[in-house]
């Protein structure tokens, strides 16, 4: 008793003094990444909150008024250490809250849980109450105190802030839409390709002029507080006296124009002078209008582009002056002489004039009066606040080679979404045309499988040098082909243009990384990479399927690859957006289309297919699993509750056999449509799991009576499902494909009696094809989960750390540095789509261990084990030649990080790192707890470790509360 008394104490003691337990854990592991964001507070001896979140955004700038969330997360305490209460204040001033005074709202004491199962009180979360009224375009300050299991009460965390929007339409008063052309045209939604010339005929729509705006105004005195919000449809770029505004790019976010537009957010206040001040906007078109010029995927458009603004200034004496958008601001044409999303962008520089937007005093009398537009109360102005794209990254090239046309072609040496930034000098009126593409053929630029003719066009304006790059449109690309100029130190005897520098900007949305991975082994590193690639240039302000040819938000890869997604980046801001595009893209009959916003309608089948439209009921659950956040869950149930009689009313006998299957599986033709696994199979297995889900959240939201109707409809499409699919006497499911099995073993749908032998199909399946896979964009993601189900993380290694093989080694060996459309690499489709990355999930979660579940089929997967990661599941899957393992994720709760190594003499290391007020239920390779030690002392008798036992996986199990861990088990078995 007395020596496990002192090894628990030794412990504690090692953890408790975090720079001896990093100290010490470093010996054996060496620095962990983890660390590299260290929290300190040196005034605070207990337990101290950082990282302050409003509607899950730091310091948030436009965000609705209505009840924001708040969110915080603790360091410091004492191991194991938990929050049970909080009490959080909101003030109109930061001086109030340093007077203790909140003239806002003040919670009191209030008391959370991690087990509060209807999400209302959890750690590290409050949301104000729905009866405070906040006002519009008005910062307000916050900060919280906490209260924990050990340490009692903390300090007031820091003074955060959070600026309001303009909420509904009647805080646009006075503001009107202006434009430089009366609409023409409308097209909504655009027409497909194959539809145009039956349809139009050759007659060209969209062909606006660029328009840009300005207007003088005068201000008496500097303002404390300026706030400016535009939205310009449809891409914007703002200037105050010549500056721009912020440093997005693509601005507003893309939305079905017809029904809502997302304004954006300024904060001005320094960019303000007392006196006269020139506010000017330009704008491009963006898809809401697409001109019927160059490269087309489909015709659309919403009207001529157009600008609504209102800048609101407050003054040191309180009071408040306002300028909007009206008839006395003026317009004209500008350099920008074309403008498309699919086409490309030129810029005239002898056009341009940069006194237009930053003198007062320049002579715009030859520019004209707006056109002033109605504004259709059917379209609902919402912040654009979590939605924004910049520039993530800058690459020069690697490699500048002149082709046989006597072009000079840059390889930036990465595939990626982006534009360019030139530097060049020549005449004025001389041409430079830059040519994007992801692929070279014979030494040029291969468009063809991406869209044809895209190109950027600059005319030089003078003799000096000239810095220019496109501000509304971008593309993917890897290599740049530059007509019209040379580079700068080569023979120039026909005098073109120089170019003397040439950058590429690669562009996504604008968000932090939470997540880090690495492995002993290169091959998964380098998958790890081009997934990652492939998904930063597929997130702007929507999940795209390509940043070239299409640009379209394909809704299977939102529930497929969401957790590959947040393992990596925080986008629950960006979740709730294409929330709302999928309700809004929501036709009278329930359906949710294929794509949101649904800026085109598909034929053949591509326009409704449940295996992309469930994305409306599967992502909002798993949103609420990592985020805690149930708010889409109310705003949308009753939609998503229309989408699941719609498929109840497609279904014959509870089978829904229509839509697109398991796209681009790997089949005898060509990818496309599902060419190994019935399209029913898939359709109603999604559809099944959607009823599942839906009784989930029913109790979730107390709606018992929604709940056991879900719940009776889910077991009988299980039923018909088996009585279809499944082949009892041979266990195997439709015609025995990988999908058919995987996605059925996943969802549940598989009788007890049964999951042995369609286990052992599935494996028999992959080994029969030398380890190699055919499942699809749809079953591919299920064929990992089902084998790391059945702990058979060796047979997904063996499947995925080949390069003879189509797969992600297969990929790389053909030279691909983003992830490619098709398995094969093939050059005739998108070389960077994201779709296929569902590897990236399991390296965390399985090879990395770090993961919300400890199962994941259906029917454990929707109970309600742990919500927004106040529980963690640490379960490593050393395979194949990996030797050692890091990974580390910051969640609403936290950081948490594991890290794993394989020692010689059969030891086995692993290294824990848990928030405050988290947990983790450890897996450990043995069966002997006398095997295990804990920073070199045994865990038996140790009061901070749970002993679970040996589980039916064959491994020891225990809990561990917050604090750093590091456990030794020597004989290990994996």
């Amino acid at each position: 008793m007395k020596q496990s008394i002192i090894r628990s104490l030794y412990s504690t003691f090692l953890r408790r003094v975090s720079v001896l337990g990093m100290f010490c854990a470093s010996l054996t592991f060496g620095t962990m990444p983890v660390y590299a964001e260290k929290v300190e507070n040196p005034n605070s001896k207990g337990v101290f909150v950082y990282r302050q979140t409003c509607e899950r955004m730091v310091a948030p700038l436009g965000i609705d008024p209505k009840a924001p969330t708040f969110g915080w997360q603790l360091n410091g305490g004492m191991p194991g250490e938990k929050q049970v209460a909080y009490r959080l204040r909101v003030a109109t001033s930061d001086r109030l809250l340093l007077q203790g005074k909140a003239d806002v709202w003040e919670s009191g004491r209030i008391e959370v849980s991690a087990t509060d199962l209807q999400g209302g009180n959890l750690p590290g979360m409050a949301q104000m109450p729905a009866h405070i009224k906040l006002a519009s375009a008005t910062t307000y300050y916050w900060q919280v105190m906490v209260e924990t299991s050990l340490s009692g009460a903390s300090q007031w965390s820091p003074i955060a802030s959070f600026t309001t929007g303009l909420g509904d339409e009647s805080a646009w008063t006075k503001a009107q839409w202006l434009a430089l052309e009366p609409v023409d045209t409308l097209i909504i939604p655009g027409i497909h390709n194959p539809l145009i010339k039956k349809t139009l005929g050759a007659r060209k729509v969209g062909m606006y002029q660029l328009p840009r705006f300005r207007k003088v105004i005068d201000l008496k005195q500097k303002p404390v507080q300026a706030l400016w919000f535009v939205c310009g449809l449809g891409q914007q770029e703002c200037y105050i006296n010549g500056d721009k505004v912020g440093d997005n790019v693509m601005d507003p976010a893309w939305t079905q124009f017809d029904k809502e537009v997302r304004y954006v957010s300024h904060d001005v206040t320094e960019m303000l002078q007392q006196g006269k001040n020139v506010l000017s906007v330009m704008l491009g078109n963006g898809f809401y209008n697409n001109p019927r010029e160059r490269y087309n995927k489909l015709i659309g458009t919403y009207g001529a582009p157009k600008v609504r603004a209102k800048l609101v200034v407050k003054y040191p004496n309180g009071k408040e002056q306002t300028f909007v958008t009206d008839e006395t601001w003026r317009t004209s044409s500008g350099a920008v002489t074309y403008s498309s999303i699919y086409g490309g962008e030129n810029f005239d520089a002898t056009l341009d004039d940069a006194a237009w937007k930053s003198r007062p005093d320049y002579n715009d009398k030859q520019w004209k009066k707006p056109i002033v537009l109605a504004h259709d109360p059917k379209v609902k102005m919402l912040s654009g606040a979590g939605s924004q794209v910049g520039v993530h990254q800058e690459l020069p090239p690697v490699v500048v080679k002149k082709n046989a046309a006597g072009h000079y072609v840059y390889d930036f040496g990465q595939n990626m979404s982006g534009i360019v930034r030139i530097q060049a000098r020549g005449a004025k009126g001389q041409i430079v045309v830059l040519r994007p593409a992801e692929l070279l053929r014979d030494g040029a630029i291969y468009q063809k499988p991406v869209g044809s003719p895209y190109y950027w066009q600059y005319t030089m304006g003078s003799s000096d040098e000239e810095t220019w790059q496109p501000q509304f449109t971008y593309t993917g690309f890897r290599y740049v082909e530059v007509e019209g100029a040379v580079p700068e130190g080569v023979e120039n005897p026909e005098g073109l243009p120089v170019v003397t520098e040439l950058t590429a900007l690669h562009i996504t949305h604008r968000t932090d990384e939470v997540g880090t991975f690495y492995c002993s082994n290169p091959m998964l590193n380098r998958v790890h990479e081009i997934i990652d690639w492939a998904m930063r240039s597929n997130t702007v302000s929507l999940f795209t399927d390509c940043p070239h040819r299409e640009k379209l938000g394909w809704l299977e890869q939102v529930h497929l690859m969401q957790q590959s997604l947040l393992y990596r980046r925080a986008l629950a801001p960006l979740y709730t957006k294409v929330f709302d595009d999928m309700a809004t893209a929501q036709t009278p009959e329930g359906v949710i289309p294929t794509i949101a916003p649904e800026y085109t309608r598909f034929t053949h089948g591509f326009e409704d297919t449940p295996e992309w439209g469930s994305a409306f009921i599967i992502a909002p659950w798993q949103h609420y699993k990592w985020h805690g956040d149930k708010a889409p869950i109310v705003k949308h149930y009753d939609a998503m509750s229309r989408y699941i009689d719609y498929l109840s009313s497609r279904a014959d006998n509870h089978i829904v056999s229509y839509g697109l299957g398991d796209w681009y599986d790997l089949g005898p033709e060509l990818p496309g449509y599902a060419q190994l696994t019935t399209n029913g199979v898939t359709a109603t297995a999604i559809y099944y799991y959607d009823v599942v889900l839906m009784s989930k959240m029913a109790r979730l939201l107390q709606k018992e009576s929604d709940a056991e109707r879900f719940e009776t409809l889910a077991q009988q499409i299980k039923q018909s499902y088996n009585a279809t699919y499944l082949n009892r006497d041979s266990c195997y499911y439709d015609r025995n494909s990988q999908c058919a099995n995987a996605i059925s073993l996943f969802m549940g749908l598989v009788p007890e009696e049964c999951r042995q032998g369609v286990s052992e199909r599935l494996i028999a399946d992959i080994a029969q094809r030398d380890n190699a896979f055919t499942a699809g964009d749809v079953g591919y993601g299920y064929l990992l989960f089902a084998l790391s189900q059945m702990h058979r993380d060796d047979v997904v290694y063996d499947m995925n750390v080949r390069y003879d093989i189509p797969g992600y080694g297969w990929q790389l060996a053909h030279g691909a540095t983003s992830l490619t459309e098709s398995w094969q690499a093939y050059e005739r489709v998108s070389n960077n789509h994201f779709m296929l990355g569902h590897l990236m999930e399991w390296l965390y979660g399985s090879l990395g261990g770090l993961r919300q579940y400890l199962s994941a089929p259906a029917a454990d997967l929707a109970d309600v084990q742990t919500v927004a990661w106040a529980r963690a599941v640490v379960d490593p899957r050393p395979v194949g030649d990996v030797t050692s393992c890091r990974t580390s994720l910051e969640t609403p709760m936290g950081r948490y990080a594991v890290e794993w190594k394989l020692r010689p003499n059969n030891v086995f290391l692993l290294q824990v790192q848990v928030p405050v007020g988290g947990e983790a239920e450890v897996c450990l390779p043995t069966t002997d707890i006398s095997k295990v030690t804990q920073y070199g002392a045994p865990i038996v008798g140790d009061a901070s470790i749970q002993d679970l036992g040996v589980k039916s996986d064959g491994r020891l199990h225990v809990v561990v509360g917050s604090g750093i861990y590091s456990f030794e088990i020597s004989s290990y078995k994996l």
